[in-house]
C-alpha cells in the first residue's frame, strides 16, 4: 500500500501537493497551479502568499470542499473552513488530520508563536507528514509517519543538510523534498537531500505536475 500511495502523490511545485487515496483528493498549499482536479480537502499551512493563495484555492474548490487551516489564512478564504492549531486532530470526510508545529529556530520568517501548521494526514493506511515552512525542530522527534514531505531550500526553511537531519530524526519510510525550484532553491537542493539519505531511507524526487 505504501508504494501505491507514493505513486499517487503529485507535486504541484513549491510546497504544493495533490494526494489521491481512499477515493479522496487532498491538496496542500497550492500556489500558481495549473488546472487540476477539485479537492475534497484543502490544507493550508500558513498565511504567506505562496502557501495561502486565494486565487489557487478558488481554482481547486467546489461546493463540498473542506478547507483546513489556521486563523490568519481562514480570514483570507471562504467556504467550509475548519481552523486548527498545533496539537489538534480532526476527522474530515473520513480522513484523519493532525496539525503539528512548523516554525523557524534561527530566522524570523515563521515565528513559533504564530502557531502556523504542518499536517499529518492518514490516507490508505499511511501517515503522510507535510512539514509546512519549518526548520529542524524538536517536535519532529515525536512524529510517527510513513512519508515525510520536507522543505530543503534554506533561506526561509531548512537547508538540504538540515532536512537530512530532520529525516533521520523522523525516520519515515519515504522522504520527499519540497520548497525548491520556485521562489528559492533548485533541483541541486533536492539531489543533495537525496544523496544525504542514501542507505537511510527511500527518497522520491517527484516531477512537477
Amino acid at each position: 500500500m505504501l508504494a501505491e500511495i507514493v505513486e499517487n502523490i503529485f507535486w504541484l511545485g513549491h510546497d504544493g501537493f495533490m494526494i489521491k487515496a481512499d477515493d479522496k483528493i487532498v491538496t496542500i498549499d497550492p500556489y500558481q497551479v495549473a488546472a487540476v482536479e477539485p479537492a475534497d480537502i484543502l490544507l493550508i499551512t500558513h498565511v504567506h502568499y505562496d502557501h495561502c493563495s486565494p486565487e489557487d484555492v478558488e481554482k481547486l474548490k467546489n461546493d463540498s470542499t473542506v478547507i483546513v487551516t489556521e486563523p490568519e489564512s481562514a480570514d483570507q478564504l471562504s467556504g467550509d473552513i475548519r481552523i486548527m492549531k498545533p496539537g489538534d486532530a480532526i476527522e474530515v470526510n473520513g480522513i484523519d488530520i493532525e496539525a503539528v508545529a512548523a516554525y523557524n529556530t534561527n530566522k524570523k520568517f515563521h515565528p513559533k508563536e504564530k502557531n502556523w501548521l504542518g499536517f499529518i494526514v492518514t490516507l490508505g493506511g499511511c501517515r503522510i507528514y507535510h512539514a509546512g515552512d519549518t526548520d529542524l525542530i524538536e517536535e519532529m522527534a515525536d512524529l510517527n509517519v510513513d512519508i515525510a514531505l520536507l522543505p530543503v531550500s534554506g533561506t526561509y526553511v531548512m537547508t538540504a543538510e538540515e532536512a537530512v537531519e530532520a529525516a533521520k530524526r523522523i525516520k519515515p519510510k519515504v522522504a520527499i523534498p519540497m520548497h525548491y525550484d520556485s521562489l528559492v532553491g533548485s533541483e541541486v537542493d533536492a539531489k543533495a537531500f537525496a544523496k544525504g539519505l542514501e542507505g537511510i531511507c527511500e527518497v522520491k524526487l517527484i516531477r512537477r505536475s
